[in-house]
């Protein structure tokens, strides 16, 4: 198709010359078996590598907060069991996370650059496998919270996605989606797009500004602006 001829010409992280694919989500934040229709897009080697280890991290951390613990025998994912047990060092890193705030309460503080570092990537790759352009540029906004701690006003604002006024430029996998196939630049339940249901939801828009959103694990809520 046209709009996978335009956005092949670029590594979507960095506009570099690509010479390799990469599935948006990242693996390691899905569940085995990979569902068919994982988004793929063009990158660079650097790119791709450069990712893999805040990847891990970002999997591991949220698995750790759901499960209360690092044990690789009670984490819930396999993907994670294995990471926990084949890297101490993560486990150990992931452990000195959890701690009480002055209430008492069990408290986890991630490593707040990785966590983003993540997040800005997955919402470049789906903003470009959606628009066929990079978006390389720093965004507008980073929203990274877990969906436990939004109020019901900020979830619901949260899980309505804005629509998308006008037409998609031609070529564009929205606009082909749209006027193509019939579907619109999102589909399935509530106009979010469930990858892999438990484990992986995303959204992108356009309502004058280029919206990502993102769940993970059903936990963590995540947008990118720009």
């Amino acid at each position: 198709m046209f709009s996978d001829e335009r956005h092949d010409a670029f590594c979507v992280f960095c506009g570099a010359e690509p010479n390799t694919r990469e599935h948006v989500a990242s693996r390691i934040l899905l569940d085995d078996p990979l569902p068919d229709d994982v988004p793929v897009v063009f990158s660079c080697h650097a790119c791709n590598n450069s990712f893999s280890q805040d990847e891990e991290y970002l999997a591991c951390f949220i698995d750790c907060v759901i499960s209360g613990t690092t044990d690789p025998a009670i984490v819930q994912r396999t993907k994670v069991r294995a990471s926990l047990r084949h890297t101490p060092a993560l486990a150990t890193k992931i452990a000195s996370a959890r701690r009480e705030d002055e209430t008492g309460a069990i408290v986890w503080k991630p490593e707040d650059n990785r966590v983003r570092n993540v997040v800005v990537k997955l919402a470049r790759g789906h903003a470009a496998h959606q628009y066929s352009e990079p978006h390389l540029q720093e965004p507008e906004r980073v929203l990274i919270v877990p969906l436990i701690v939004m109020s019901p006003e900020q979830r619901e604002a949260f899980e309505h996605i804005p629509e998308s006024p006008g037409w998609p430029e031609i070529g564009t996998r929205a606009f082909l989606n749209t006027f193509v196939t019939g579907k619109k630049s999102y589909s399935a339940e509530g106009g979010w797009e469930v990858l892999q249901r438990g484990r992986y939801r995303y959204a992108v828009a356009q309502p004058g500004e280029i919206v990502v959103r993102i769940v993970l694990s059903e936990f963590l809520g995540c947008e990118v602006t720009w």
